[in-house]
């Protein structure tokens, strides 16, 4: 015992002698990081101002957006350009920059795919700087702990982009909010951020804690504690850091009332944090006439949302065939069609998974799937369907329930997240939707509404309607400006 006592006494005899020169290393060692720091990023600004003179001489502003996947077709992407067209309205003198990963086409060939899924066209320039290491964002390259792996990924691509373009504003709107601290502290912009949805939340905290099984949390995971609680205390961690790096943000605009709840939760930034939510093109839907829709026989039913896993598209086809087990009083049966976009292999992959599927459940001759279809074919199918269709839990927004709304379908949303808190709430005490969760709600919910009467329908579709104008372009764009206003005094 003594002897093991004399050499624990010479070990701590030892770590103690190393403690004060290594706080003298770790010292000189901060020193010289902070000094790397102040070169680089003095490096950059001298970088900036010879890329700010303009052909006259004058010094022009620059505001960049950070979207990796500005050609996706999505929600997110309609924020993109309606962002970009009411800065240039307002600020016609200024460059604007677009920082993207869609390294296969051309910024013409992203302008035209722009205007022909958005109805959208800029009325001035734009730049792209295109970015190659994009795969370090992509999910499929991290089969676990994806949440740090893209987040790291991220800091590499926003580099990338960093040191091919310094801005003078700089406007994450995306959702990669570890490129915040990049952009502010080493490029000297002002900052922005556009969060669609958080990159963690507490309710995916309380998922995890609750070991329940999601699309994001596998079964291996929740059926044993210890995993469960290693998961819990990774999942605390990143949250605290994304809280750390979100409120580095000088402005931050939410989709919605349930992504404000989280985000004031995690980066405590309540004084520069204001709901701004998403343009919908509203006008262009309720040029759709409002009658009973009875085009083609057996009423259509239509989906909206790209094909990602956390919308869901298994839940509305098995949902879907229930509803043909019902026996529904019409012939023909119902038909189903899911719009929606596919940014890559991997969302080609689920697409084939989901008519697999519908071939497991032998409704294959009843559903179609239509992808990355133009703006008039998706306005063609809402002027047709009767239902609109929405299974994403906690969904932070949804574009495509107030598209489904404005061009008078009967719509049916999850019961949570922006369609339960936003959306699909009544107009004036009148009913504007229907909400539901599981399988067996979404097809009773869907029997019930085919089962209405006509007149019944419509007035659900009339007060739909009159209650989508706060979702219109022009309430975006006011909204918008007001709040980068601060960035570009």
């Amino acid at each position: 015992m003594a002897c093991v006592a004399m050499n624990l006494g010479y070990f701590l005899r030892f770590f103690y002698s190393l403690f004060f020169p290594g706080l003298i290393v770790c010292g000189i060692l901060c020193v010289y990081l902070a000094i790397a720091l102040w070169g680089i990023r003095r490096l950059l600004q001298r970088k900036k101002r010879l890329m700010s003179a303009s052909k006259n001489g004058k010094i022009q502003r620059v505001i960049a957006f950070f979207h990796p996947y500005c050609n996706a077709g999505g929600g997110g992407e309609r924020v993109l350009w309606c962002a970009l067209r009411a800065l240039q309205k307002k600020y016609p003198e200024a460059v604007y920059v677009v920082y993207t990963g869609d390294i296969n086409v051309s910024g013409q060939q992203i302008l035209e795919g722009a205007f022909r899924r958005f109805n959208i066209r800029l009325i001035h320039p734009v730049q792209f700087v295109f970015l190659r290491k994009r795969y370090l964002v992509e999910d499929s390259h991290y089969p676990r702990f994806t949440l740090l792996g893209q987040s790291l990924g991220s800091i590499f691509l926003g580099w990338e982009a960093l040191m091919q373009y310094v801005p003078d504003v700089y406007i994450d709107s995306m959702g990669y909010a570890f490129t915040l601290p990049l952009f502010k502290y080493l490029g000297g912009c002002r900052v922005g951020s556009y969060v669609h949805y958080p990159t963690i939340s507490t309710d995916m905290l309380s998922v995890v804690k609750n070991r329940n099984a999601r699309f994001n949390n596998a079964g291996f995971i929740t059926r044993n504690p210890f995993l469960s609680k290693v998961k819990l205390i990774y999942y605390y961690l990143f949250a605290s850091i994304y809280g750390l790096v979100g409120s580095c943000s000088d402005v931050v605009m939410v989709n919605s009332s349930w992504t404000l709840n989280h985000i004031l939760s995690l980066w405590k930034v309540g004084n520069c944090t204001s709901i701004v939510y998403p343009p919908c093109d509203v006008q262009t839907f309720l040029d759709i006439p409002l009658h009973e829709k009875k085009t083609k026989p057996g009423h259509l039913l239509v989906s909206i949302g790209q094909f990602r896993p956390e919308k869901n598209h298994p839940l509305q086809i098995r949902a879907f065939a229930k509803l043909l087990n019902k026996k529904v009083s019409e012939s023909p049966s119902p038909r189903l069609v899911l719009i929606g976009g596919c940014r890559n292999k991997d969302d080609e992959l689920r697409v084939n998974q989901l008519r697999r599927l519908c071939e497991d459940l032998k409704v294959q001759e009843d559903v179609e799937f239509k992808i990355n279809i133009p703006f008039d074919e998706l306005k063609k199918y809402l002027s047709e369907a009767v239902i609109g269709l929405h299974t994403m839990w906690n969904e932070h927004f949804g574009i495509g329930v107030v598209e489904c709304m404005a061009a008078g379908t009967v719509i049916l949303a999850h019961n949570s997240g922006g369609p339960k808190l936003d959306i699909v709430v009544p107009h004036e005490g009148e009913i504007t939707g229907f909400l539901a969760e599981s399988e067996e709600d979404y097809a009773e919910t869907m029997a019930h509404i085919l089962s209405l009467s006509a007149e019944k329908r419509l007035q659900i579709r009339k007060n739909a309607r009159a209650s989508v104008s706060r979702f219109s372009d022009q309430e975006f764009e006011a909204s918008f400006l007001s709040s980068v206003e601060k960035l570009l005094e």
